[in-house]
């Protein structure tokens, strides 16, 4: 028996809202494996569940991506406590870095953190991320940055890194890795996946000699990303993904 087989189903115990923020979180979490973004049991994505309590939803702590499914998402509170039964229990890092946005941006609905390998060698370059591809210079208007402090355990970093991503929706976390928020999860995914594909282009292009654009192109793409991760933008994509997850393993939605 799977570790996903093994949680009760929880759909008649949480509200219809919760439920299908439950759905969509686990789809989240399939699509990042998907991708080959997850690392192991490692990394977290979340979601704010609505209602005073400032609630939300992430990970249970030993389940890889591909298995985790609505039902098995733990809640916990901002101070790390879960506050529904569940036999796992969570990573503090993973509730270090996503309590504290949660906490301070209410449009920050969903935040997404990878440590891709990509990832990693553009947070980890001196530079950051350099307009050579037309994914990288749509996102760096977006883009904020995070110095590296260690493994994220310390809840005295929170209100540096709540400071260093302000209004962001994508941030390099130095020598760490790579991070997104969205209003919801497909926004927060089509987030990471500008910013994980701009990192992966240029790892490739600088294993070569970079052609840089103009400052007028980068300047003029600057401009026309300014909507670039506000609600809509996943509509198409996000069920178009949802529907490529129901093809391979509906087993999310469980």
């Amino acid at each position: 028996m799977s570790a996903a087989e093994e949680i009760k189903n929880v759909q008649d115990m949480v509200s219809a809202e919760e439920w299908q923020l439950r759905v969509d979180l686990a789809a989240t979490y399939r699509l990042v494996a998907m991708y080959g973004w997850d690392d192991m049991i490692f990394t977290h994505i979340s979601v704010r569940v609505p209602g005073p309590e400032h609630h939300f939803l992430i990970n249970p702590y030993g389940m890889l991506f591909e298995e985790i499914t609505a039902s098995s998402l733990v809640k916990i509170d901002l101070e790390g406590n879960i506050v529904m039964d569940s036999p796992y229990f969570v990573n503090p890092a993973g509730f270090t870095i996503h309590s504290a946005i949660h906490s301070a941006r209410e449009d920050a609905q969903c935040v997404l953190h990878l440590h891709t390998d990509d990832g990693m060698a553009v947070a980890s370059q001196e530079q950051g991320l350099m307009p050579l591809s037309q994914m990288a210079m749509l996102v760096r208007s977006h883009l904020a940055y995070h110095d590296y402090e260690g493994v994220a355990l310390d809840l005295d970093e929170r209100e540096r890194l709540v400071a260093d991503i302000g209004d962001s929706k994508v941030m390099l976390l130095r020598n760490h890795g790579t991070l997104a928020v969205g209003e919801t999860c497909g926004l927060a995914f089509m987030a990471i996946y500008f910013l994980e594909r701009a990192c992966t282009a240029q790892v490739r292009t600088l294993s070569g000699t970079p052609n840089m654009p103009s400052d007028a192109a980068i300047e003029t793409v600057n401009g026309q990303s300014a909507t670039l991760f506000q609600p809509g933008v996943d509509a198409l994509a996000w069920p178009a993904l949802l529907r490529k997850l129901d093809r391979m393993d509906p087993s999310f939605r469980d």
